[in-house]
C-alpha cells in the first residue's frame, strides 16, 4: 500500500484493515512528517515505548537525570509543577517543535531529551544514521495490554462507550496497534541492543521496579551523565527516585487535576504503576 502524496510505502501495522481511518489520518501525516524533517544530533536522548509500559516514569527519570545540576532541589523542580509528558516531548506528536533536553527553557539545550513510541523501522533514517542514544523500556505484555485497555476507556467519550475487555484483547494478541504490534516493537529495539550495545539500552519494566537504584545508575552510565561518588554520598539517586515515584508524581494538583496541549487530562497517566496487576483482569 502506498500513500497517494507520496508514493512512499505504509509499514505493515499501519495497513492494519482495524484501525480506524481517523487513527490513520492522524498518525500517519505526523510520522512521514519527523521521518522527512527531523535531523537527529549525536548528543540527542531518546526515551522509546510501546504505549502504556511506563512511559510517564521514564520520561520523569531521564529529565530529572539530564537536569539535576540545573534543578538540585526536589521541591523546586519542574516534575513539581508540570508534568513528565509537558517536559519531554514525542517525536512523532509534535515533529515540528524545537526539542530541548530543558523543555521549559526557551534556548537551545544539549542534549535534547525526546520520547517515542515509534517502532524501530519507523524511526527517521538520521536516528538510525546518528551517534544518539535510545533508552527502551520494555513491560511485561499482560500489564501492557491492561493498561492500555484501561487508558483507551478513559479516554473514550460517553457516547463511544468502553471498550470490552474480551474485544480488545483480541485485537491485542492479533498486533492491532497504530505503533505497530506489541511483539514486533520490543524485539526490534531488542535486536538492535545486542547489535549496538553502545547505542541501544533495552530496560525491563519489571527490572526497574524491583530494583530502580541499579537501573537508575544503567541509565545515567549510559547516556553520559554517570552519577558521581559525590552525589551518590549526598543521596541525589534517593532523591531522584523519591521525585519521580509514582507515589509521588501522581499526588501532585498538575497530576491530579492539570490539561496537556493534546487535550488529555493528566490525571488518565496515573493509574496503578504495579507490576502484576493483569492477574486482577485476566486468567492465568
Amino acid at each position: 500500500m502506498e500513500t497517494p502524496q507520496t508514493g512512499l510505502s505504509l509499514p505493515k501495522y499501519l495497513q492494519e484493515e482495524e484501525l480506524t481511518e481517523e487513527c490513520k489520518d492522524k498518525t500517519l501525516p505526523t510520522i512521514l512528517t519527523c521521518q522527512k524533517n527531523f535531523q537527529a544530533q549525536d548528543s540527542d536522548i531518546f526515551l522509546a515505548t510501546t504505549p502504556k509500559s511506563g512511559t510517564t516514569w521514564l520520561k520523569a527519570i531521564g529529565f530529572a537525570l539530564v537536569n539535576r545540576r540545573k534543578y538540585p532541589d526536589p521541591i523546586n523542580h519542574p516534575l513539581v509543577t508540570n508534568n513528565p509528558h509537558a517536559l519531554v516531548r514525542y517525536l512523532e506528536l509534535e515533529p515540528r517543535i524545537d526539542y530541548q533536553a530543558d523543555n521549559t527553557s526557551t534556548t537551545t539545550a544539549s542534549p535534547r531529551l525526546i520520547a517515542t513510541h515509534l517502532p524501530f523501522v519507523s524511526l527517521p533514517e538520521s536516528v538510525k544514521n546518528s551517534a544518539c542514544k535510545l533508552v527502551y523500556l520494555c513491560r511485561n505484555p499482560k500489564d501492557n495490554f491492561v493498561s492500555v485497555w484501561q487508558f483507551a476507556n478513559k479516554v473514550r467519550t460517553k457516547e463511544m462507550g468502553t471498550n470490552p475487555l474480551e474485544e480488545t484483547f483480541d485485537k491485542f494478541c492479533r498486533g492491532v496497534n497504530v505503533y505497530e504490534p506489541f511483539w514486533d516493537h520490543a524485539l526490534g529495539y531488542w535486536k538492535e541492543s545486542l547489535e549496538n550495545p553502545q547505542g541501544f539500552l533495552f530496560l525491563k519494566y519489571d527490572d526497574m521496579k524491583e530494583h530502580p537504584e541499579i537501573h537508575l545508575r544503567r541509565i545515567a552510565e549510559f547516556i553520559g551523565c554517570p552519577l558521581s561518588l559525590e552525589e551518590e554520598s549526598r543521596g541525589v539517586v534517593d532523591d531522584i527516585l523519591n521525585l519521580c515515584s509514582f507515589d509521588t508524581l501522581s499526588n501532585l494538583e498538575v497530576n491530579k487535576s492539570g490539561k496537556l496541549s493534546s487535550g488529555h487530562d493528566t490525571n488518565v497517566f496515573f493509574r496503578r504503576g504495579e507490576v502484576g496487576d493483569w492477574k486482577n483482569h485476566l486468567t492465568p
